[in-house]
């Protein structure tokens, strides 16, 4: 596929999957005109990027776990960055904070829901479902 249409897949504008391509997060293939072409896995891969991306995590340590994002495998670390672990721990924390948070709104607003939808049941059809 062409990027514009990697770009509406992902809802991940075209510069953007140039400058991944830049950093190496994603390699599309070239066609012998010099157009490149992307491959449909990338379509979950860069999804799975821009998720990182949009939680704080920067490009250049997301080419480090980018193992960790394919299939399951033995990830193998060589020459981590000093403070790598401590910042991916941080992060995981701090993206689990934001998970339970979402939750309780989601949980919240469907309660929401539920009392409208209890509240716009007319007279008639709760006295009929008795």
């Amino acid at each position: 596929m062409r990027i514009g249409e990697l770009a509406k897949k992902t809802e991940v504008p075209a510069r953007m999957l140039r400058y991944y391509e830049e950093q190496g997060l994603i390699s599309p293939r070239r066609l012998d005109n010099g157009y490149r072409t992307y491959d449909d896995y990338l379509v979950d891969r860069v999804r799975k990027i821009r998720g990182l991306v949009d939680s704080g995590i920067p490009t250049r340590i997301i080419s480090n776990i980018l193992p960790c994002l394919d299939q399951p495998q033995t990830i193998v670390v060589k020459n981590a960055e000093p403070g790598l672990r401590e910042l991916l721990v941080t992060e995981r924390d701090r993206m689990s904070e934001k998970i339970d948070f979402l939750i309780h709104n989601r949980d919240s607003i469907t309660r929401y829901i539920e009392a409208i939808d209890r509240a716009t049941v007319s007279p008639r059809q709760t006295s009929r479902a008795s």
